[in-house]
């Protein structure tokens, strides 16, 4: 892998450049990791290790750094999921994408051909140009566009179910995902893996911390990896590179910097078709794009920065600036309208040329008080961020005299691309300022009461450059929440909680107006329990979620959207996860949920949403043992159950016709995983992905772009410590 540059400097590797914006941002960010959030004096920062697979660790969480609360999760009235080191190091997780189908309500979305993340939680699909509700270190990972997460510099996934906006402002009813990266560590250690696959997968990642001298520890993560993939024509190159450090300015001062460069260069991949409503008609490898097209690259660097003071017992404050620069840029080919009965299929050619800038900053203060009986753990923050996002768009659509078709059956690449045109020229502009404040408090022994709420004042305005017209708009909202948590014995805790969230809509309506921002409330009553050696934990959740002023198509104006939909959401989900004894080690989870369409002027009043299944379930079980050698071995199995989803929007118009809708079929996965620990130092891993081979389709946009999912994938992979 090529080497990064210090600042200033062309990437040579990934093709970035840090703008003159970064130079001075280098200040940058807030990275609100777990030893500030969970009330840490930040001169005495916890370790963080580099581990292995062989880590004797579970995968029960007792903290979550995006609740910004010492409250422990069991006290705390909120069902979270927090996706462990130990966790993803035995799912073989390399990507966001591999452990999402092991955590309760998620379910995946469309993924823009691969070239993001994008989920819904308990039923709720976020914005398609967002994709979901994401923080990094706490700050908002998602405006702009973001590259496919790499986990090589995470240490934990934290999934805050429900609305999140008291504390993070515009966000998803359904919930927030808030990643956590490593921090470094006051002792030395390094890390050097390598992987292959049999699908043309290679990877290789280094992660190296340790200190400089008794006040400055750094941290190091890198990861180079190409996939070839099971897909025609269609491969992925990745590189990341992460550099972090820890300095401690005095006894009661800590300055945290995070930094992070991402290059991924990639076909955009539709994937396939269904004929008559029906898939498995063509191969799942087949491309029916141009393979001329080249690559679709995102290259994103990302700068935190934060300054954490202790000021007295039990009180401390933490500023941070954070800097995240995005673009796509590319050329590609997809299905645009129709497929003939001969098997021949439209296509258009698009050309995207996207890039953004977010500055953001936040100053919190957090501490103790007493009051009478009382014992308080107030928050207060101020958060400000300035948003910048450029798109270009060119298209070409075909016409009777020129098709730019292709037929399915037998496809022909290299057809004469047709003349590009200018359909999109716009600039956005967001800001915002928002206050917010938190106050957990002990009522008794065994109450716990959680009350908050944030105020935001955002300001936006559209520039549309081919028409020469602005539109501004100033959205404001408040965003409270309640939470109640019993905890009748040591292991048991029963909560309720309820809150708002909100979310401002982009573009205008047919009149040039702005929409009005989507809101969300949502209820939510559960059970929590765990076991007193806290190494095992479970969570069962009802909840009742409804998002109105949701976008959809005007009749009346074809071409444009109105702010008129209703969603509701409404279900039970069950989370577990933990050592179930000295040797087995269990995450689970269960999502029963019905999502529909309440008023809507086009889509069907009472039908479903895309993508979202009624019933999803996984389980991973994991065994370890030590031979009498001493050597360290585990073996372990899972599977994932995604049941069957609405693949494509259905209008009233349909169902009244008696259209049949268009769905995706259910589907079950199996995996395999294994290790063993050859020396102290080395260890060796198989892991088997789809060990059944199964056919099947992970999401779709519509009947023209259905993403199929991976075939029977087997990973090797060898990593040494020292």
């Amino acid at each position: 892998m090529n080497a990064y540059p210090l600042p200033g400097k062309l990437l040579p590797c990934a093709g970035l450049r840090l703008r003159p914006l970064a130079l001075g941002a280098v200040a940058l960010s807030l990275c609100p990791g777990p030893a500030f959030a969970q009330g840490a004096s930040p001169a005495q920062l916890p370790a963080v290790e580099v581990r292995g697979r062989a880590a004797p660790r579970t995968y029960h969480a007792e903290e979550a750094a995006a609740a910004k609360s010492q409250l422990p999760l069991r006290e705390l009235p909120q069902s979270v999921r927090v996706i462990t080191q130990e966790s993803i190091s035995d799912l073989g997780a390399t990507g966001l994408d591999d452990v999402l189908d092991y955590v309760g309500g998620v379910s995946r979305q469309n993924n823009f051909g691969g070239l993001w993340d994008n989920v819904a939680i308990r039923g709720l699909p976020g914005h398609d140009n967002t994709g979901l509700a994401m923080l990094f270190n706490g700050f908002a990972a998602n405006r702009g566009y973001a590259a496919p997460r790499d986990l090589v510099n995470v240490e934990s996934i934290e999934f805050l179910k429900g609305p999140a906006a008291a504390l993070y402002g515009s966000s998803e009813p359904g919930g927030t995902l808030n990643l956590v990266s490593k921090r470094p560590r006051w002792k030395a250690a390094h890390v050097v893996e390598a992987q292959a696959g049999n699908l043309g997968f290679r990877r290789a990642t280094v992660d190296s911390t340790g200190p400089v001298g008794p006040a400055f520890a750094y941290r190091l993560s890198a990861a180079v990896e190409d996939r070839d993939g099971f897909r025609d024509h269609v491969e992925a190159r990745r590189r990341l590179l992460a550099p972090a450090f820890t300095w401690k300015l005095g006894r009661d001062t800590v300055l945290d910097y995070r930094g992070e460069f991402i290059h991924h260069a990639t076909p955009m991949d539709r994937g396939v078709v269904a004929v008559n409503r029906r898939l498995g008609a063509i191969p799942r490898s087949r491309f029916l794009g141009e393979p001329g097209d080249g690559d679709i690259t995102l290259t994103n660097q990302r700068h935190q920065l934060t300054l954490a003071q202790e000021w007295s017992t039990g009180w401390h404050s933490r500023f941070g600036l954070s800097y995240l620069d995005t673009s796509l840029r590319g050329l590609t080919t997809q299905a645009s309208g129709v497929l003939r009965a001969d098997g021949m299929l439209s296509r258009q050619a698009y050309f995207r040329d996207y890039d953004s800038e977010d500055l953001a900053a936040q100053a919190e203060l957090q501490g103790r008080i007493r009051t009478g009986d009382l014992e308080h753990e107030l928050l207060l923050g101020i958060e400000s961020f300035r948003f910048r996002m450029n798109s270009l768009a060119l298209s070409a659509n075909p016409t009777a005299g020129a098709p730019y078709a292709i037929d399915i059956h037998d496809p022909a690449y290299g057809q004469p691309r047709p003349a590009l045109s200018v359909t999109i020229d716009t600039l956005e502009r967001q800001r915002n300022t928002a206050l917010y404040l938190q106050d957990a408090i002990k009522l008794t022994p065994r109450l716990r009461l959680v009350a908050g709420a944030r105020l935001d004042h955002y300001r936006q305005s559209l520039d549309n450059r081919r028409a020469g017209v602005t539109t501004r708009q100033q959205p404001s909202a408040t965003s409270p929440r309640l939470g109640l948590s019993w905890l009748p014995t040591p292991q048991w805790t029963l909560y309720a909680n309820a809150g708002r969230s909100f979310r401002p809509n982009t573009g205008t309506d047919a009149g040039g107006n702005g929409f009005s921002p989507e809101q969300g409330r949502a209820l939510e009553l559960g059970g929590k329990w765990e076991n007193a050696e806290r190494t095992l934990g479970a969570t069962l959740a009802l909840f009742d979620i409804r998002k109105r002023h949701v976008l959809t198509s005007d009749p009346a104006h074809p071409g444009y959207s109105t702010a008129a939909g209703e969603v509701r959401s409404r279900g039970l989900e069950v989370d577990v996860g933990g050592q179930l004894s000295r040797h087995w080690r269990l995450n689970a989870s269960l999502l029963l949920n019905e999502v529909e369409v309440t008023r809507d002027h086009r889509l069907q009043v009472g039908g479903r949403l895309r993508n979202v299944p009624k019933l999803t379930a996984s389980a991973l079980a994991l065994y370890e043992d030590v031979l009498a050698n001493g050597q360290g071995w585990g073996l372990g199995a899972g599977f994932t159950h995604v049941g069957r989803r609405l693949g494509e929007s259905y209008t009233e118009a349909e169902a009244q016709a008696g259209t049949p809708a268009f769905d995706l079929p259910a589907y079950t996965t199996a995996k395999l995983v294994g290790h063993w620990q050859v020396t102290p130092a080395t260890r060796v891993s198989l892991d088997v992905d789809n060990l059944f081979d199964r056919s099947f389709y992970t999401s779709s946009y519509s009947r023209l772009w259905v993403a199929p999912g991976t075939p029977r994938a087997i990973t090797l992979g060898l990593r040494s410590r020292f």
